[in-house]
């Protein structure tokens, strides 16, 4: 199971060092009397701007239109790209280098500001940011030492529902309009492939990540459950669960658990999806007893953009993955 994404000791340690190595040097960013948020880094006020409640239920005054954004999680970083938005910094996504496989050609060039672990506020502070998604950062010390440097908004509440974050991303970024279209056309598209998908819509789908430790699934109240859900899938066995964590390990030997008509897996390769992947999983006994393998309906995906935490990007290219799959 994998555990929050919180920073460790060691990590807080450094980030409090690094703020106190810098703020002597730049005081617009570390020193004010007014509330944390209430600064960005380059002095100005945020008065002309906009007040957004994040998903903590705090109220953040952002800028009308911020031109310097730092993204701290995969989905912030999937909604500010889906809203004409390119970020100057981002924290690498899970198991990646950088950005997310499935949004590295949009995201080249931006800088890697933190990982899933947290920021390197040292890194924050030097990309001169005028507004931070934070995503579902929850340490307090970090989040005050990032209010610090610029408005900072938490985007991802506890349900972690992409849609919700991205219209908070589109109200901290001046482009509310603009995540309601996006909202309005995915509906659109999920609407169309689930009429073309027939009785295939009642199927039964897993989606599974494959690693050096085994195969993981992906529960209840995560981004690819929930878009399965607007299509009418089935989910077998846990998968029907909320889960504890990003994702839930299983072991070969209970594999027959995640069994249905469709089978959906990847790996976190920065590649892209693995085309050996499923050759070399169809020799493992566990996998040939799968109906979906057995049916030639198990499908090779990224699982950078399946089994990440989501949005608006890896949504509409999903559906694209399940109709190239499922609508012949």
């Amino acid at each position: 199971m994998t555990p929050p994404h919180l920073p460790s000791r060691s990590a807080r340690r450094t980030a409090t060092a690094a703020v106190a190595l810098v703020c002597g040097l730049v005081l617009s960013a570390c020193g004010s009397s007014s509330s944390d948020n209430d600064s960005p880094s380059d002095g100005s006020t945020a008065k002309s701007g906009t007040t957004v409640t994040d998903a903590t239920g705090a109220e953040v005054k952002v800028p009308a239109a911020p031109k310097r954004v730092v993204a701290l999680s995969e989905m912030d970083l999937d909604s500010a790209l889906a809203l004409g938005v390119k970020p100057v910094g981002l924290a690498a996504g899970r198991g990646q280098k950088g950005a997310p496989g499935y949004l590295s050609a949009q995201a080249q060039g931006i800088p890697v500001v933190g990982a899933v672990t947290g920021p390197d506020i040292e890194k924050v502070l030097r990309a001169k940011p005028d507004v931070i998604l934070a995503g579902q950062l929850a340490d307090e010390q970090v989040l005050a030492q990032l209010k610090k440097i610029a408005p900072t908004v938490v985007t991802i509440g506890n349900g972690k529902n992409w849609k919700t974050s991205l219209q908070l991303a589109g109200k901290a970024l001046g482009k509310a309009d603009e995540a309601t279209k996006l909202l309005t056309d995915y509906d659109t598209r999920a609407a169309a492939l689930k009429k073309d998908l027939g009785p295939k819509a009642g199927s039964t789908v897993s989606v599974a990540r494959y690693s050096a430790k085994g195969t993981a699934v992906m529960q209840q109240g995560v981004f690819i459950s929930d878009v399965l859900k607007d299509l009418g899938f089935k989910r077998p066995g846990i998968q029907n669960e909320q889960g504890k964590g990003h994702s839930t390990p299983i072991s070969d030997e209970n594999l027959k658990e995640i069994d249905g008509d469709w089978l959906f897996i990847g790996t976190l390769s920065s590649a892209g999806p693995d085309a050996g992947l499923l050759d070399q999983l169809t020799k493992k006994p566990a996998y040939q007893q799968l109906k979906a393998v057995g049916d030639g309906q198990a499908t090779v995906i990224d699982g950078s953009k399946w089994t990440s935490l989501g949005g608006a990007e890896a949504a509409a290219s999903v559906l694209d993955d399940i109709r190239k799959a499922m609508v012949k």
